[in-house]
């Protein structure tokens, strides 16, 4: 089968032996995938957690048919239409475990590009449920913070937030056209976080305390930014560090305001607890989803022979939402 895989000479589509389902597996015949940032340094060759090098199959969220399940997977069939992540996405089959997958919902496979718009959400909807819902706390009526807000999952915790009942939903992106649009998924309130003033407008809307919670994407400088702009006892998770891994931090400011600081990520994370969010999911958004509530913009789709132009496209950081590529 085709697949896009890391080699020595960098990222290339390859002929590679197509997987066998065991224990709870999966076999999907994948239609389409979504692109998302840790992709792209995969494609560099960095490693994410335990996937990266030489030999990987890249890709890590998709749609399609089920092909072939393993002797102990449950509640799925061959036949299904089902949405999921893991590694490996990009390739004409991939393996996925049976817990960590959706069922498409008719109503999306009715409307146009149904897996196309199916391979965009796995990694939002669990990614920020998890970010906003479980590890946020986030009450009605409280206020929200998203760092980073025009990608793919930050326009989806815009959308997961004002779902929740969230009073003030405010979202951050250093580009203007794209924070100009923030309001469409749900933000009240757009701010540019390279602009230095961006805490006072966040004080004013929140009059002059602070937002209840930050999901924190950008993180290495806006740290002690991000302290400043929470309210005492408040909280920040921290899902992303595209402003850098390392920055510095007010110990004394974040002890001062009493601020709970999570940081989260599926590296690390055992299969059962992957099993657990995506219940959630479905047990606390589904109908959102199964409406259309849910759903984030497709900025391009690309044919699988044209990746790497896909991922060219992603470097070039001004795409707002997914962008997509079909098998």
């Amino acid at each position: 089968m085709k697949a896009f895989v890391y080699g020595a000479s960098g990222a290339v589509i390859a002929d590679i032996a197509k997987p066998e389902p065991k224990g709870t597996q999966v076999l999907v015949r994948v239609r389409a995938c979504g692109l998302n940032r840790a992709d792209l340094g995969m494609t560099k060759g960095h490693v994410h957690g335990s996937a990266g090098g030489v030999g990987t199959v890249l890709g890590m969220e998709w749609s399609g048919e089920v092909a072939e399940v393993g002797s102990e997977a449950r509640g799925v069939k061959v036949g299904d239409k089902v949405m999921g992540s893991g590694g490996a996405a990009f390739a004409e089959y991939t393996l996925a475990d049976h817990g960590r997958l959706f069922r498409i919902p008719d109503s999306m496979s009715v409307r146009n590009s149904g897996f196309e718009e199916a391979a965009t959400l796995p990694v939002a909807l669990t990614t920020m449920h998890n970010a906003v819902v479980t590890n946020g706390a986030l009450r009605a009526g409280q206020s929200v913070l998203v760092q980073g807000a025009s990608s793919g999952v930050g326009l989806m915790a815009l959308q997961i937030a004002k779902l929740k009942g969230a009073k003030t939903v405010i979202g951050s992106s250093t580009d203007a056209y794209r924070r100009g649009r923030l309001k469409e998924f749900g933000a009240d309130l757009s701010v540019d976080s390279g602009d230095p003033g961006w805490v006072d407008q966040v004080l004013k809307a929140t009059d002059g305390v602070g937002v209840d919670l930050i999901i924190d994407q950008v993180s290495g400088k806006l740290a002690n930014q991000n302290l400043k702009a929470t309210k005492i006892k408040g909280r920040i998770v921290n899902v992303g560090r595209l402003g850098g891994t390392h920055g510095d931090f007010n110990f004394d400011l974040h002890a001062a305001r009493r601020i709970n600081y999570i940081g989260v990520t599926f590296r690390t994370r055992s299969i059962e607890e992957v099993r657990d969010i995506f219940t959630e999911v479905r047990k606390d958004i589904w109908p959102a989803v199964e409406s259309g509530k849910l759903k984030l913009p497709i900025d391009k789709v690309y044919p699988f022979a044209d990746i790497a132009k896909a991922f060219e496209h992603m470097e070039a950081n001004k795409h707002l939402g997914k962008i997509a590529v079909t098998m």
